[in-house]
């Protein structure tokens, strides 16, 4: 029927934050193998950028506070309600700018998975 929303409500996810990185984490998603939606935390940060890359595609939504995003030669500044995605074979990195935490919506595969959320030494599917 058009201009019906049907909405299935997940009550296996569970947010359980964790701090990766000075970052803080949160699951929207739980199916492995498909593409996760996550809640990020950046805190402000001083430290010089240090861009990598992964095989797949990133799509980020920033939802409050300025986040700095440098991918390849380019160095940008996304506001609240702006969005970018891009090939995450492009070298990059992310952070908050400015006096308050950004708060992102990421989604992105496996391999962003294993980069973005996972802390060193942890070999735990998430």
């Amino acid at each position: 029927m058009p201009g019906r929303v049907w909405l299935q409500l997940n009550p296996g996810v569970r947010l359980k934050p964790r701090r990766v990185k000075g970052r803080t984490v949160i699951p929207l998603t739980q199916q492995p193998g498909t593409t996760q939606a996550w809640k990020i935390v950046i805190p402000t940060t001083k430290s010089n950028p240090e861009p990598r890359s992964h095989e797949g595609h990133e799509w980020l939504y920033v939802l409050s506070g300025r986040m700095r995003l440098v991918l390849g030669d380019r160095d940008l500044t996304l506001q609240p309600g702006e969005v970018v995605e891009f090939d995450t074979r492009i070298p990059h990195w992310f952070g908050s700018t400015g006096h308050e935490p950004a708060e992102v919506l990421s989604l992105f595969g496996r391999h962003g998975e294993e980069t973005h959320t996972r802390a060193i030494g942890d070999s735990t599917p998430h």
